[in-house]
This record gives C-alpha cells, structure tokens and sequence, in this order.
C-alpha cells in the first residue's frame, strides 16, 4: 500500500471585521425662537411674546404652549392669538392674519396677566408640538 500524504491545507484568509461606530444623527435644529418678556407691577404683568419660523419651511398654523412655573399666574386679557389656559399650561393659537410665518418671519402676541408672590418666566415654548429655543 502506497503511503497517503494528507492534502496541502491552505488555511482560510480572514478579513478582520470592521468595527465602524454606530452613526449618531445630531439633534435637529429647532424651527422656531421665543422672545418671553413681562412688564411687571404688583400683582400683575403684561407679557410680550415674539415667535420667529427660524426653519427653512413656511409655518401654515400654529399653537404655541408653554407651562407657567407658578401656579398663581394667570392669563388675563391676550391679543393677536387666541388664549386659553388648564392649570399652568397656557395654549395660544394664530389668529387668521398671522398664522403664516414664512421662513425668518415672526409674529408679536402678548397678553396681560396675574400672579402672586413671584413672576418667573416660562423657561420651554413648544409651536405645534416642536420644542423652540428661547431667546
């Protein structure tokens, strides 16, 4: 019998995995700046609110909410938005001649309001449902 000589193995080249970190998507920018500022006196405030589309799109419609930080403040007599309030969340909706905001537009809405003890200012302004920076 004639002597078996095992094959030649050639071992399997492997590629080494590339470890590629996963993708982080950064935050996308808001599409909107709110300017909050109140003219205070004792026991009351008028309260000046400019909202900007800082995005690339037009803004047709929106609903501004923001959450007072004492539950003594009240809205009283607003303008130029319709107003309304459930506990300290306070909703203003366009009126029909500002509610397009093309890109780089804003509107100025405001109102005259209540509180005691302090004053302090709402710190988040969401516009239809998208958290705004604040300026």
């Amino acid at each position: 019998p004639q002597p078996t000589t095992p094959a030649p193995t050639t071992p399997v080249p492997t590629t080494p995995v590339a470890t590629t970190p996963a993708p982080t998507t950064p935050a996308p920018a808001s599409a909107c700046r709110v300017a909050y500022s109140t003219n205070d006196w004792p026991g009351g405030f008028t309260a000046s609110i400019t909202i900007t589309n800082t995005g690339s799109t037009t803004i047709n419609g929106w609903t501004l909410r923001f959450t007072f930080p004492s539950s003594s403040q009240q809205v009283g007599q607003g303008w130029s938005a319709n107003w309304s309030q459930s506990g300290s969340q306070v909703t203003a909706t366009n009126m029909s001649y500002n509610g397009t905001l093309a890109p780089g537009a804003s509107t100025n809405i405001g109102f005259n309001g209540t509180f005691s003890g302090s004053n302090p200012h709402p710190t988040s302004f969401t516009l239809n449902g998208t958290t705004c920076t604040t300026a």
